[in-house]
């Protein structure tokens, strides 16, 4: 197994993808979780061509967030398209962030993601609360490179 298999446990992994669902059942907002090796460029920079290449930046309401991150090169970053961004202050992807640090810190990779998410969903559902119309436009799965 690689360094992005090792990082979660494929029960972990389940836990974070029930998270999502179960954010994305209040919101019309999308959350994704991509996982790489190493980041070989800044890692918001990165963050964005993900973003972009799992085509985060084409649902509707521009509400897509993604957690990325980079294993080998212990870098994390959280990010929102730019409906969700003209909403929430401008401080709380950086709250995000930071909870979801806390955990990394202590090795508890999927605490942090979990915890991350929720609050995540959270500001989605307040700016973007689900309608009995609404499609989950993108995978629930973590993407990995």
């Amino acid at each position: 197994m690689g360094i992005v298999e090792d990082f979660l446990t494929p029960e972990e992994e389940e836990q974070i993808v029930e998270t999502i669902r179960g954010s994305e059942k209040r919101t019309s907002g999308e959350i994704r979780v991509h996982i790489e090796n190493n980041c070989k460029i800044g890692c918001l920079d990165r963050a964005k061509e993900v973003f972009n290449y799992l085509g985060m930046d084409k649902t509707k309401d521009r509400n897509g967030v993604l957690f990325y991150v980079s294993v080998q090169s212990h870098m994390f970053a959280v990010i929102g398209d730019s409906g969700i961004n003209e909403k929430v202050p401008k401080n709380f992807w950086d709250s995000v962030k930071d909870r979801v640090q806390e955990e990394f810190a202590k090795g508890n990779f999927c605490d942090g993601l979990v915890l991350g998410i929720i609050e995540a969903g959270q500001k989605l559902s307040e700016y973007f609360p689900y309608h009995h119309s609404d499609e989950n436009q993108l995978s629930n799965e973590i993407s990995k490179s």
